[in-house]
């Protein structure tokens, strides 16, 4: 699993609607195939950054998502909200979904 997280700093003046801003291109990867989850937080630090966690079922995926219109077209619209490039971490990961954090496991 490709397994991205990046953070996107946005002008303070778009903070606010970011959601809105992204929601076609949200909901256009989540719908790619391979595309494993695509979710958006917004930090509790900072009021104009966001989080982007992302995760795809492989290499091909993760490239036909870059390769996809609705990519390019996120590419042209997006920047002009931003305040700065975001900030990218990316990595192939062994396994294909969320792992239990053990240290906290909850028992009833």
């Amino acid at each position: 699993m490709i397994f991205i997280t990046a953070k996107f700093r946005v002008k303070p003046e778009h903070a606010d609607n970011w959601p809105q801003i992204t929601a076609e291109f949200t909901q256009a990867c989540r719908g790619e195939p391979g595309c494993k989850w695509f979710d958006w937080s917004r930090s509790v630090d900072d009021p104009t950054e966001y989080v982007l966690v992302e995760a795809f079922d492989d290499g091909d995926a993760g490239a036909a998502h870059v390769q996809s219109a609705h990519f390019k077209k996120a590419q042209e619209t997006l920047p002009p909200h931003l305040a700065a490039t975001p900030r990218i971490v990316n990595f192939e990961v062994g396994q294909d979904d969320w792992s239990l954090l053990g240290e906290m496991a909850v028992t009833d």
